[in-house]
Order: C-alpha cells, then sequence, then structure tokens
C-alpha cells in the first residue's frame, strides 16, 4: 500500500483509516507493505503500535520521495532472545557455505536473465559460476557484477553514476531490503549480524546477505523501463514487484510470499548446517 499524497492516516477498529480529500479504511490484516511516500502525511501513535504488532512492514520516504527509513521492532518473535543466541553461534564454515550458495544463485539468475536477452556475455557469467570457490574467496560475485551490468546497461555504466538508472536500481533494492529486513525481523533474528556484509555502519548486513539473488528481479524490471527519467509511475513499479509471481518449492507466488519461504529455508540451513535446505526461486 502506497499513500502518496498529504493525508492524516489512523487506527479504528482493525482498519487503517486514511484521511484526506475522501476517507478510505483498508483493514490492516491484509496489508502487508505501507509506503508513505510523502512527507506531508501524518500517522497517530495508535496506529503505528498496531501496524507494529501485525507485522507490517513500514518504509518512509524523505523530502525527495525516495526510501529513508522504515519502522522496525524490538521483538519480532516469541523467542527471539533464543533465536539470536542460535544467530550467534552459526559457525563460520556454516555461514560461508550458505553464502557460496546464495551467490551461485545470484550469478546463475545474473546468467539467465542475459541469456533471456541474448547476451553473449552470458556465456563469461556461465565461466564464472563454474569457477566459484568457498565463501567466493575470489570474488566471481564481483567479476560477474562488472560484466552483468554492462551488458545491460553498456560499457559506459557504473553503479556510482548519478543517473536515472541508478535511481531506478536504488530505489527498487530498497524496496527488497525492506522486504528482507521485516522476514529477518519477524523470524526472531537481528538484521546487524550478517553472513558475509559485516559495515559497521550497516545495520541490514543479514537483509543485505539474502536478498542476493532477488535483485534481479528488481534488474529485469528496470531493464525494461524508458531511462530518460526516474518519476513517480516507475517508483510504484519497482513497489509493485513484491506482487509479481515466481516459482518456488514447485508452487507459483508473489515474491513477498517467495521471500518469506526463502528465509525460513536459510535460517534452517543455517541451524541444521544443511545447505540443501535452501529454497531458491525460478522466473516463471
Amino acid at each position: 500500500m502506497v499513500i502518496s499524497n498529504s493525508a492524516k492516516l489512523d487506527f479504528q477498529m482493525g482498519y487503517l483509516v486514511v484521511r484526506s480529500a475522501e476517507t478510505t479504511k483498508i483493514f490492516i490484516n491484509e496489508i502487508g507493505t505501507l509506503l508513505i511516500e510523502s512527507t506531508a502525511v501524518s500517522l497517530t501513535a495508535a496506529l503505528l503500535s498496531e501496524l507494529i504488532k501485525k507485522k507490517v512492514k513500514v518504509i518512509f520516504c524523505d523530502e525527495k520521495r525516495n526510501p529513508s527509513s522504515e519502522l522496525v521492532p524490538y521483538y519480532g518473535s516469541h523467542d527471539t532472545s533464543e533465536k539470536v543466541r542460535s544467530q550467534i553461534m552459526w559457525s563460520e564454515d556454516t555461514k560461508s557455505a550458505v553464502w557460496t550458495e546464495i551467490v551461485s544463485d545470484k550469478i546463475r539468475k545474473q546468467k539467465e536473465f542475459l541469456d533471456y536477452l541474448n547476451k553473449s556475455e552470458a556465456e563469461l557469467l556461465g565461466n564464472y559460476l563454474k569457477e566459484i570457490k568457498f565463501a567466493d574467496e575470489s570474488n566471481r560475485e564481483g567479476h560477474a557484477a562488472k560484466v552483468y551490468f554492462n551488458a545491460l546497461f553498456g560499457k559506459e555504466f557504473t553503479r556510482t553514476s548519478d543517473n536515472p538508472i541508478n535511481a531506478a536500481l536504488n530505489y527498487g533494492y530498497s524496496i527488497i531490503l525492506s522486504a528482507f529486513t521485516r522476514e529477518i525481523v519477524v523470524n526472531g533474528y537481528i538484521t546487524q549480524l550478517g553472513l558475509f556484509h559485516d559495515n559497521m555502519f550497516n545495520q541490514f548486513n543479514l537483509a543485505s546477505d539474502l536478498m542476493e539473488p532477488f535483485r534481479i528481479i528488481v534488474d529485469r524490471t528496470v531493464y525494461n523501463m524508458d531511462h530518460t527519467e526516474f518519476n513517480h509511475e516507475k517508483k510504484m513499479e519497482l513497489v509493485n514487484i513484491l506482487n509479481d509471481e515466481v516459482i518456488i518449492g514447485a508452487r507459483s507466488e508473489f515474491v513477498a510470499n517467495a521471500i518469506k519461504i526463502y528465509c525460513k529455508s536459510v535460517f534452517n540451513a543455517l541451524n541444521d548446517k544443511d545447505v540443501s535446505l535452501i529454497k531458491l526461486y525460478e522466473v516463471p
């Protein structure tokens, strides 16, 4: 759900009430993510409390309408303390094994997308996939990323440039990151302790790890956009990718549900020390 214009939001009898030119009521149990795109929106403390209880992901945007922060509960699960203790005890070997699977799947999906576009660079990504070492010690992920983005957006493209393509990619990635942060907290874990990412200034290290294979969903959407400007319409298209469908566990699921299934499977793999438990998605 997206709130784009000036409005007052409050809570009433199980419903989120949106008061603007007209009054609209939405049953909170039907909301997975609430994106507050305008800074001219006010919310009551009662509503925020209820959104936290119902585990709704709330994302706030800045004056430029770019995601800048989110509402994260202190406790997402009744057994959070136990989950955090187990998270701290994950062995380096197990974390490295899971990270190897995640990186391999990311490069595999990048290759599949380039194959779909009939890009010759897909062959090089296939070679990188074969060369991946334990914990990706040789950084095949980094090499693959450069080849992949240049194949999609041209030889002059870099991820550090200030242009509409990067603005769209960053916006889409922030939506995916928020969805992963929600699932990590809901499952009782903390987002700061990652598998590979360990930046002391990044409070979402674990979400940054787990989301890697899902970045390609954003890439596909951005690739098909007009790249002359990044406007509101395109932002809404990226917000809606959580409602796209993928295949996971031999079933068609919305991306938001696939993230839930995938995250739970990764936690099972980490706790049981068995990477075969990880459930990966496929694009239909």
